[in-house]
């Protein structure tokens, strides 16, 4: 079964006539990431997370999952992370099978997980030091902060640093490392409104720059709509692909926008029907 999601005839023809068509550099024929008949069952199958789960996920997209909580969604970033394993089915970046966590897999938490001891430069230049890999290390530095806007941060602590700038820190963490994929679950939840749309301003600049392949849990319909090349909804445990959004807004998105607003009302109808499905 197809389960992209077309909008019904006269919405898709309203909309489509003032976006803009797919970016040829969003994706690649082949995909980077193919998610192939997972499920994942804990306690001891008594809990079904997640049921038979088939993605394919491209080079240069940025995809946005959404579900409402304990649909699944951070098990699944888990998996592609490598930090557990499915049940049932695989998952295959650049074909070969995720058997475990490795730094070509970028992760980014709700919470920054800064180490305390650390000043911002040593904690983003964590996991090249883990790995022996400081060799040019100081342009590697700069780069990252100046491209995260951390300049004259250098030398802070984890305390000394707003929510906002620890996940700018902790972004750079997981970018340093060049990874395959970035994955992000829900990094700017715990923000300020303001905050979080100035770094949501932010990150589209820094993908839109870089091309990261990119998996962002939200559970912030607004948030998805504005990130993502596509957007995918779960549904309640189990958590199975529901709906699959193409999303051709054209950038910079304005949220005031009326294509923005009945795309996003749109998703919320179909999500709310999710959410109270038996």
């Amino acid at each position: 079964m197809n389960i992209n999601t077309q909008l019904n005839e006269t919405d898709s023809q309203q909309i489509n006539s003032r976006v803009e068509r797919s970016d040829p550099r969003l994706t690649s024929p082949e995909a980077k990431l193919q998610i192939r008949g997972v499920t994942k069952v804990f306690s001891k199958g008594r809990t079904v997370a997640l049921k038979d789960i088939d993605l394919d996920i491209y080079a240069g997209e940025l995809l946005c999952l959404i579900g409402e909580s304990g649909c699944g969604k951070s098990t699944l970033l888990n998996m592609i992370a490598g930090f557990d394993a499915p049940t049932e089915g695989e998952l295959l970046l650049n074909n070969e099978q995720i058997s475990g966590p490795d730094h070509k897999r970028g992760v980014v938490f709700q919470e920054s997980s800064l180490l305390p001891w650390l000043n911002v430069e040593k904690n983003i230049g964590l996991g090249l030091e883990i790995r022996g890999a400081g060799a040019n290390k100081e342009n590697q530095f700069t780069r990252f902060i100046e491209l995260m806007g951390l300049k004259g941060f250098e030398h802070h602590y984890p305390t000394e640093l707003s929510g906002g700038m620890a996940q700018r820190v902790a972004i750079a963490r997981a970018l340093i490392n060049d990874p395959d994929i970035l994955l992000l679950d829900e990094p700017f939840g715990a923000l300020d409104a303001f905050t979080r749309m100035r770094l949501q301003d932010e990150f589209v600049r820094i993908w839109e720059e870089k091309r990261y392949t990119t998996v962002f849990v939200t559970h912030d319909i607004d948030e998805a709509v504005y990130l993502g090349t596509r957007v995918v909804a779960l549904s309640r445990r189990p958590g199975r692909i529901a709906r699959v959004f193409n999303i051709h807004l054209r950038r910079p998105r304005d949220r005031t926008s009326s294509e923005f607003i009945r795309l996003r009302g749109m998703i919320a109808k179909e999500f709310m029907a999710l959410a109270h499905a038996d």
